[in-house]
Formats: structure tokens, C-alpha cells, sequence
């Protein structure tokens, strides 16, 4: 459950200012959707984590300005969705999206108008997280369009690598996936040799260029469709499970 190497973090953390009302969310919604870190050596309470029971718990790691969780969660009301995100802007953004507030004609949850919510927020480094969760938790594990790195020299940044896989296989559930989407395609090569390298994975899907089943697509990809940029999809699965 230990993480055995000490985390670096790379990237940004905050950028332009953040409008006074969504910086009110951050102060007072925040706190409502921030799970605290339990102790060392002990694991999350899933019964108490969220304000529902969900039949299944879903993980989006760096969820950018939050648009895919926020509609994910009101599309399956009865799924716990987990998102982090350390980039504060993004944190700001998907506050709104639950709230309503924001400007985007969006689905959202309207957490503001009572309803039990199903989404919790980290809003720092998803790895911190990785010691508390049991085994097998997470049916559907989202890392949507991450920071690239290309340069060679900072390759050992991107998140799909040799480390990061094995806390995934560890938190994956034996009949979940993880999808992996990017438009840069010597990510999704990078993304499918370190999968190869690792060997506990099959990737499942053979047509990288059609989004899977039910896909809500960010506002990302929408942006990058629109400049021309084809979206690579990678469905990855658990090899020699029962």
C-alpha cells in the first residue's frame, strides 16, 4: 500500500487569477468534496466517502476543467466518481459545472440544489491518494488527454510509465478498463510500449480512431477536432483475471 518512490510533480499548480466568485467555491464547495487523506497504514472508508452508495467507483486523473466528470456524474447518478486534479483553475472550473454557476451550456449536477452528490474532488496529485484505496476499486480509470512531455529528456513525466501501471493494476478492478485518449500520436505509441513493457495488460480495443461506447468527449477534444487534430483512443484491460 506504501508508495516506494518519493513523488515529483511537474506542471502547473495555478495560472491566470481565478474570478472571485469561483475562488468562493473553492473556499466553501471545496471543503464538502475534499475526502481527507486517512492515516498511514490505513485505507479510505467507501461507505462514508460519499454522500451515496455507488454500484461502482470511477476515477478520472487530471481532469482538466472538469466537464467530462460533471457530466459523467449526472449521467450515472448512482456511480462514485473520483477526480484529481492539481491545477486549481481546473478544480475552480469543475466546482462551477457541479454547481451550475458555470458559464459553458453544460449538464451538471446542481449540487447547490440539495441533491446527494457522488463526486469527490482531490485537488493535488492523484498519487497521494493511490496507498488508500483498496484493491480492485476503480471499474473505470479516465486519464484524458494528459500533458505529453515530448521532449525525450522529460519522457519519464508522462504519466503512463513503468511505476504509475503498477499502483493502476493494483486499484483496477479484474473486469475494469482504463481509457486512455490523446491527439498526439507519439503518446499513444509511448502509452502502448510501456503497456507492452509491463505485461499485466491487453489493450481491447482495435480501432483507436472510434471512441468507445457511451464516450463524453472534453472540452479538449472538442477543440482539437475542431483544429483537425484526430483523437487517439486506448482501452486497456486486465490480462489472466478469473
Amino acid at each position: 500500500m506504501t508508495q516506494t518512490k518519493e513523488l515529483k510533480f511537474f506542471g502547473r499548480r495555478k495560472g491566470k487569477a481565478i474570478k472571485q466568485s469561483k475562488q468562493k467555491l473553492i473556499d466553501e464547495l471545496l471543503p464538502r468534496l475534499k475526502p481527507t487523506l486517512p492515516e498511514k497504514g490505513t485505507l479510505f472508508d467507501m461507505n462514508t466517502f460519499f454522500g451515496i452508495q455507488p454500484k461502482e467507483i470511477w476515477l478520472e486523473v487530471g481532469f482538466g476543467g472538469g466537464e467530462h466528470v460533471a457530466e459523467l456524474a449526472q449521467l450515472y447518478p448512482d456511480i462514485g466518481f473520483i477526480g484529481a486534479e492539481p491545477f486549481m483553475n481546473g478544480v475552480a472550473s469543475l466546482l462551477a459545472h457541479l454547481n451550475g454557476s458555470h458559464e459553458a451550456p453544460v449538464l451538471h449536477t446542481n449540487l447547490a440544489d440539495g441533491r446527494t452528490d457522488n463526486v469527490r474532488i482531490w485537488p493535488d496529485d492523484v498519487r497521494e491518494m493511490f496507498p488508500f484505496f483498496k484493491d480492485g476499486l476503480f471499474k473505470r480509470i479516465f486519464v484524458l488527454y494528459p500533458d505529453p512531455w515530448p521532449k525525450a529528456r522529460h519522457a519519464e513525466r508522462r504519466f503512463i510509465n513503468s511505476h504509475n501501471l503498477k499502483h493502476l493494476y493494483r486499484l483496477l478492478a479484474d473486469d475494469g478498463q482504463i481509457f486512455v485518449a490523446t491527439d498526439v500520436a507519439a503518446y499513444a505509441e509511448w502509452a502502448v510500449e510501456q503497456v507492452e513493457l509491463d505485461g499485466q495488460f491487453k489493450q481491447v480495443n482495435h480501432d483507436t480512431t472510434v471512441a468507445p461506447v457511451d464516450w463524453v468527449p472534453t472540452r479538449y477534444e472538442k477543440k482539437g477536432i475542431l483544429a483537425g487534430r484526430q483523437p487517439i483512443y486506448l482501452v486497456f484491460s486486465k490480462k489472466n483475471t478469473k
